[in-house]
C-alpha cells in the first residue's frame, strides 16, 4: 500500500480507528511525522489532540540505528541486545541519553506552548506515527502514556514490519495498522511524498486542534450514526469510464453533496474530507470521487480542462440520481469549482446549491450566467488575486449568491479555525437550500 502524503495516510488510518470516537479519545501524534497523521485521525473521530514526546536513543557512531528511546516521565526503554552488539559504552550511553531528555523537554515546550498536557486517567489513548521501523519509540510512546494512566493504549500507523507491529503488541492494547509488508527497508518508500516535517507545521496544527470547539453530545451521536453507516466505496461510472469514490448517507440523509476537488487533488483530500465529516454530522450525504485517472493526472493540462470535468461531473450526477432521490448539491474546490458550476448551468441539471471554496470560478466563463443553483462564494481575506477573480465572477452570476470572505485566510484555509470556518459557512448554505426544498424527503 503506497501513501500519496501524511494528509493521505491520517485519512485513510481514521477508517478503521472510528469504533473509537463514541469512546472520549485522546489522539496523540509522535512529532513530528507523525502529527500530520495524527491531525486528520483526530478530526475524523472529533477527538482531542496532543503529542507525545519520546525521542530515540542512536548509536553515537550510527545515530540511525536506535538503541532505545526515552519519553516524558521520566519512560526509559533500552534493547539491551542492541547496546550488546553495538559495544556502546555505558559513559556513551548516559551522553546520548542526557542530550536526548533535553532536546525533549525543548519539544515539549517548544510544541505546546503554554497548553497543559492532556489528561490520559481513564481515557482511550490513540498513539499515531506515520510509520514504525523497529518498534522501540513507539513501544516507548505506548509505555509513557500508559504511566500518564491511560485506561487503553492503541498504537496507530500506516505502514509497518510485522516484527516491529510484534513488538509494539507486546506493550499496547491494540496495535492498528493498515499495511505490514515483510520486505520493508524504511518507512518512507511507502510515501510519494515523505518530506520532513517542520516543528513549525507541529505547533500549527496542535493550535488548529486546540482551537476546535469539543463537539457537542448530538454531534457525537449524530457523527457516530455516519460512521456506523460507513463510507461505502464506489465506482462512479462517467463518460465511459469507472472513477473510484467514497459515498456516505447518514440515516435519514436530507440531501446529498458531490464534491468537484481542485488541480492536483483526489477523493482523498483532506480538506474536502474534513468538510464533508462537517455536512455528514448535520444529516448530509457526501460523494467524493475522483475526475481524473491516475494516467490523467500526469498531464498538468487536464486539470484546467473544464469542459471534461464538467462533464465527467454531471454524468456522476445522473449516476448518483439512479441510487438516490435526494436532492444533489455541488461543493467545489479551486478548478473544481468551476465545472461545478459549468455543470450546475446545463438547462437540465436541477442542482439545489453550489458552494466554492478557494474557488475558480471565473474559469466556467460564459456558462455563469447560466448558473441558477444558490450559489456561495468563499475566499480567503489574504488569497487577493483568487479574491479578485471571484468577485469578477460574482459580477455575471444572475442566480442568488453571496460572497463570503475569510479574513486572515489564505488559499488552502491552513489557518486555525479557516477551515471549520468554511465547513460551516458551507453546511449552513446547503441546510438552507437543500434540505427546505418543497418535496425533500
Amino acid at each position: 500500500m503506497l501513501f500519496t502524503d501524511r494528509d493521505d495516510a491520517g485519512v485513510r488510518l481514521a477508517v478503521p480507528l472510528r469504533k473509537y470516537s463514541g469512546q472520549d479519545p485522546v489522539v496523540l501524534g509522535l512529532p513530528r511525522g507523525g502529527v500530520p497523521v495524527a491531525f486528520q485521525v483526530a478530526l475524523a473521530l472529533g477527538a482531542p489532540l496532543d503529542v507525545v514526546v519520546v525521542r530515540k536513543l542512536g548509536v553515537p557512531y550510527h545515530r540511525e540505528l536506535g538503541f532505545g528511546a526515552i519519553g516524558e516521565g521520566g519512560v526509559r526503554v533500552i534493547s539491551e541486545d542492541v547496546v550488546r552488539s553495538a559495544r556502546v559504552r555505558e559513559e556513551d550511553l548516559r551522553a546520548v541519553e542526557d542530550a536526548e531528555r533535553a532536546e525533549l523537554v525543548r519539544q515539549a515546550r517548544r510544541f505546546r506552548g503554554d497548553r497543559p498536557r492532556l489528561e490520559l486517567r481513564g481515557r482511550t489513548a490513540i498513539v499515531v506515527d506515520d510509520g514504525i521501523a523497529t518498534g522501540a519509540t513507539a513501544a516507548a510512546a505506548c509505555e509513557v502514556v500508559r504511566s500518564q494512566g491511560a485506561a487503553r493504549v492503541v498504537m496507530a500507523a500506516p505502514v509497518a514490519p510485522p516484527d516491529a507491529v510484534a513488538r509494539v503488541g507486546a506493550v499496547a492494547d491494540e496495535v492498528v495498522c493498515l499495511s505490514t509488508p515483510r520486505a520493508f527497508s524504511a518507512v518512507g518508500e511507502w510515501y510519494q511524498d515523505f518530506s520532513q516535517t517542520p516543528d513549525e507545521e507541529v505547533v500549527s496544527l496542535l493550535a488548529q486542534a486546540a482551537a476546535r470547539p469539543a463537539p457537542t453530545a448530538g454531534e457525537q451521536a449524530g457523527e457516530q450514526a455516519g460512521y456506523e453507516a460507513g463510507d461505502e466505496a464506489v465506482e462512479v461510472h462517467a463518460a465511459g469510464l469507472r472513477l473510484a469514490g467514497s459515498l456516505t448517507l447518514p440515516p435519514g440523509a436530507g440531501a446529498v453533496v458531490v464534491f468537484a476537488h481542485g488541480s492536483g487533488s483526489s477523493r482523498h483530500s483532506p480538506r474536502n474530507r474534513s468538510v464533508a465529516s462537517v455536512l455528514n454530522r448535520a444529516g448530509l450525504g457526501t460523494l467524493l470521487f475522483d475526475l481524473l485517472t491516475a494516467d490523467e493526472e500526469a498531464t498538468r493540462a487536464n486539470v484546467f480542462d473544464i469542459a471534461t470535468l464538467s462533464g465527467r461531473l454531471t454524468r456522476a450526477t445522473a449516476w448518483l440520481r439512479g441510487r438516490t432521490s435526494l436532492p444533489v448539491g455541488y461543493f467545489g474546490a479551486s478548478t473544481g469549482a468551476a465545472a461545478a458550476l459549468e455543470a450546475a448551468a446545463s438547462p437540465d441539471a436541477d442542482i439545489g446549491a453550489v458552494v466554492s471554496r478557494g474557488g475558480r470560478p471565473d474559469l466556467a466563463g460564459r456558462h455563469l450566467g447560466a448558473v441558477r443553483a444558490p450559489t456561495l462564494l468563499i475566499v480567503g481575506g489574504d488569497d487577493t488575486l483568487v479574491l479578485d477573480l471571484n468577485r469578477q465572477a460574482q459580477r455575471e452570476l444572475r442566480c442568488e449568491n453571496r460572497l463570503e470572505v475569510i479574513e486572515g485566510a489564505t488559499h488552502l484555509f491552513e489557518e486555525p479555525g479557516a477551515l471549520d470556518e468554511a465547513a460551516a459557512l458551507a453546511r449552513d448554505w446547503f441546510t438552507r437550500h437543500l434540505t427546505a426544498r418543497p418535496g425533500t424527503p
